[in-house]
């Protein structure tokens, strides 16, 4: 069956139950999830105010699942780091940057598979599986660097004067959030052993 381009509408009403109009069935957070792994499309309005509610819908999915046993897929790092950009100078980047990096991580996810696949057949003594991952996450932090260098109002580059104080930060946060990175990575990598062994 071919899939319409319209998005369905999913109608959120007071009592806080969903229904799909496309159905003409109520639906709960769990079919909306399998709705977005499937691709299907959709948008929630509320039934009363007809206000577009997708974003907090689909955050509240995002929310429940994270809440699900060996699901999480949210680092405390980076919720943390996601929650100072709230209301900062730079807030209206992050949404592309993430968005950004989310493309790049699904185009890559086959050959990751693979890679993870391999290094996991070889055991112990493989190369890394985050590897290539980790390459991308610093290729993705260099470019939102340049992107903050760009509209920030003090651009961290060479000056005459005053040079030698403004150089050594860019590497700095640059260091600390690869270094974060790297911890996180590390985390994952201990969590798929231990998955890993049980098997």
């Amino acid at each position: 069956m071919a899939k319409s381009d319209d998005p369905i509408t999913i109608k959120k009403y007071a009592n806080r139950r969903l229904y799909n109009t496309g159905t003409s069935t109520y639906v709960t957070l769990e079919d909306l999830a399998t709705m977005v792994k499937n691709g299907e499309n959709f948008v929630v309005y509320d039934a009363k105010t007809s206000e577009d509610i997708t974003r907090s819908v689909l955050a509240q999915i995002i929310f429940e699942q994270e809440n699900k046993e060996g699901q999480n897929l949210l680092p405390i790092n980076f919720l943390r780091q996601l929650i100072r950009f709230y209301g900062d100078s730079m807030q209206m980047m992050v949404p592309r940057y993430l968005e950004v990096s989310l493309e790049s991580f699904t185009r890559e996810q086959e050959k990751l598979r693979q890679q993870m696949a391999q290094a996991f057949g070889v055991g112990v003594g493989g190369a890394s599986p985050f590897g290539p991952m980790e390459d991308q996450v610093r290729r993705n932090m260099e470019m939102f660097e340049k992107a903050f260098s760009m509209f920030s109002p003090f651009p961290l580059r060479d000056a005459a004067s005053g040079g030698e104080k403004a150089e050594p930060e860019k590497p700095a946060t640059s260091s600390e959030d690869i270094d974060a990175l790297k911890r996180q990575i590390d985390e994952m990598q201990k969590r798929i052993d231990k998955i890993s062994d049980k098997g």
